[in-house]
């Protein structure tokens, strides 16, 4: 066997090892991963909606992309995961390997969002950002109370709220 096909051989040996799913496993796997209509937010919208709140989804024109505008209340609200985002709860861990990849992944999602809310806020709207954990884990609340800290929220004129699971 030549030294150069063997060079060859050697990668492709090592790319298969570096995951422990098959191509078709890994694929599926990444493909099940929402970046809309997630669980948490479907839960927020039907909520809101079954108040009498009417908004629109995922503002294309809007920084960061808001899971739910509502117009007529110059407010936005983000379904954040607590992984994606980086939120310091029970939630996150940041991964083992790859740390360095991690990092700069979920920094950079860190930063984005705080931009984003710094823009929106500068164009008049007001921000709402539930957390994952304060829908799932040891932690989540009541959703009915998350349902009403958002109607109140909504009704009142704050500039922002954050919602997040019990500690």
């Amino acid at each position: 066997m030549c030294a150069q096909s063997w060079k060859g051989r050697g990668r492709h040996l090592f790319a298969k090892l570096a995951d422990v799913h098959d191509r078709q496993t890994r694929s599926r796997n990444m493909a099940a991963i929402r970046g809309e209509d997630t669980k948490p937010e479907l839960i927020i919208r039907r909520g809101l909606h079954a108040r009498g709140f009417r908004y629109r989804l995922h503002g294309r024109k809007l920084p960061g992309r808001p899971d739910l505008v509502l117009p007529k209340y110059q407010a936005v609200i983000f379904v954040n995961g607590c992984f994606w985002h980086g939120h310091q709860c029970p939630l996150f861990k940041w991964p083992k390997t790859r740390e360095e990849f991690w990092r700069n992944k979920i920094g950079g999602n860190v930063a984005r969002d705080q931009k984003n809310f710094a823009a929106l806020q500068a164009a008049d709207w007001r921000v709402a950002t539930v957390w994952e954990c304060a829908l799932k884990g040891k932690g989540r609340q009541n959703v009915a109370d998350v349902i009403d800290t958002l109607s109140q929220w909504l009704s009142c004129g704050d500039a922002e709220l954050d919602i997040e699971g019990l500690r």
